[in-house]
């Protein structure tokens, strides 16, 4: 049994590095993944977010890669969004701090000539998003001949935004003969797919079962009858500033993030409060993830974008101000407390149309998340009838999901509706019949016939 980073044989100037980031005991994943990548094995690991899975990387990396070498890369670590590159990038540069190893992040949403630059300079390792990689590559910024490393972290995720067709054209241009080391908190289809085509008898190195969250967090679930009274839920749990001291908020809509935010910056001043989301420039994301690291900002509100490669110590609270309906992101989301052997709490508020999700939650997680009562001094509103109307049809949308034939309580109201007005027009046909019978029996042989029907008569 690994019990401390000195077991793995790590050089001086690692250990070094390790022990000034105030590390101690390597965690389960590092026990697990370190020594066999250090051996030269591809890996597929699999644990949840905040376990620590970047150094059971990184650290094993730095180790092989030893000091700056030659100008072309030697390492390619994909990430899924700049967020988690970024983080990755902290993270190696902590780690090789006294190495001569250099390493660049290169993601979109901000020109390139900066990043161009750097990797003219020379550099060892490359963290990047899938897109921004390729764009680079194409345009003949970097060179893929001296690779010895691929890197996939955040596989699932990866599958989920859409980049498998990116990664098979990676997996093109880079040589066949080197290490590959795949990391994910699930297993989807996509990923076993992706796995197949990416590793070579690998080893499995699970850390408890897939998609658990980690046990240092203590889960709760508030059913929640409409929006007002969710924010009357948050307003309530925020009032204790001694327990709720560093929180993240996260939301399903950038328009919901907005909204949130606004409301808690009235209620908490502007300093108290940042939000961060895809429309957000990459500048304010950085300043705001930055301010919430260091303890200026007291409340981060997100949408999911910032569910993965968020590291940030000693957050108390994730609240899910709603469900997410990519199921996977609950992990993922309340993976950034509770992080490192630290414990922490995830709180989620459940509108009778998100109860839908909880229970795929549940399912994907394998356990039930405790309920909670709303406590008494919490005005529940009542629900607008707007907002009856879109939880019903969210319902609705979701039975169909499940069963194709069911067509939902608006189409059964029409249904019979319809079915009714038929019946109407049914009776008064057959009323107008017994009429009109009626007085056909009545009528003499003899008529006359005139008017309309020409000038002939009958007598």
């Amino acid at each position: 049994m690994v019990q401390s980073f000195e077991d793995f044989k790590l050089n001086r100037q690692i250990l070094n590095a390790i022990a000034d980031a105030g590390y101690t005991q390597p965690t389960p994943i590092q026990q697990k993944a370190i020594t066999p990548i250090l051996a030269g094995q591809d890996i597929m690991g699999i644990a949840q977010t905040g376990t620590g899975k970047t150094a059971a990387f990184v650290l094993p990396m730095i180790m092989k890669l030893k000091y700056a070498q030659e100008k072309e890369p030697r390492a390619l670590i994909l990430a899924p969004t700049r967020e988690l590159a970024m983080q990755i990038e902290e993270n190696i540069k902590l780690y090789s701090k006294y190495t001569d190893l250099r390493s660049v992040v290169l993601y979109g949403g901000l020109g390139p000539k900066a990043q161009i630059a750097k990797l003219e300079e020379g550099v060892d390792i490359i963290v990047s998003t899938p897109g921004r990689f390729l764009d680079l590559y194409l345009e003949g910024h970097i060179s893929t001949k001296l690779l010895q490393f691929l890197v996939m972290d955040e596989a699932d995720k990866m599958m989920d935004m859409g980049f498998i067709g990116s990664i098979h054209r990676i997996l093109e241009v880079v040589p066949r003969k080197r290490q590959n080391l795949l990391f994910s908190a699930t297993m989807s289809e996509l990923v076993h797919k992706i796995a197949g085509d990416f590793l070579k008898h690998p080893t499995v190195v699970e850390v408890d079962s897939q998609a658990t969250p980690a046990v240092t967090v203590t889960q709760s679930l508030y059913p929640v009858p409409n929006l007002k009274t969710k924010i009357n839920l948050l307003q309530h749990l925020l009032k204790d500033e001694v327990d709720f001291n560093r929180l993240i908020v996260f939301c399903k809509t950038k328009t919901v993030a907005d909204n949130i935010f606004k409301f808690l910056e009235r209620r908490y001043g502007e300093g108290e409060v940042r939000v961060i989301h895809a429309n957000k420039g990459q500048n304010t994301r950085i300043n705001s993830i930055n301010a919430f690291k260091e303890g200026d900002v007291r409340i981060l509100v997100a949408t999911d974008v910032a569910a993965r490669g968020l590291d940030v110590s000693d957050v108390s609270h994730v609240i899910n101000f709603d469900v997410p309906i990519i199921i996977e992101d609950y992990v993922h989301r309340i993976g950034r407390t509770g992080r490192a052997f630290k414990t922490g709490a995830a709180i989620t508020f459940c509108s009778p149309a998100e109860e839908y999700y909880v229970r795929k939650i549940e399912k994907l997680i394998r356990q039930q998340i405790p309920l909670s009562e709303i406590p008494a001094d919490v005005h529940i509103e009542e629900t607008p009838y707007e907002e009856r109307q879109a939880i019903a049809r969210a319902i609705d949308d979701q039975k169909r999901r499940e069963d194709p034939e069911f067509k939902g309580a608006f189409h059964e109201k029409k249904h019979a509706k319809a079915i009714a007005q038929k019946a109407a027009k049914e009776k008064r046909a057959s009323s107008a019949e017994k009429t009109s019978g009626k007085f056909k029996g009545n009528k003499k042989s003899s008529t006359v016939k005139g008017g309309f029907l020409g000038n002939k008569r009958k007598y």
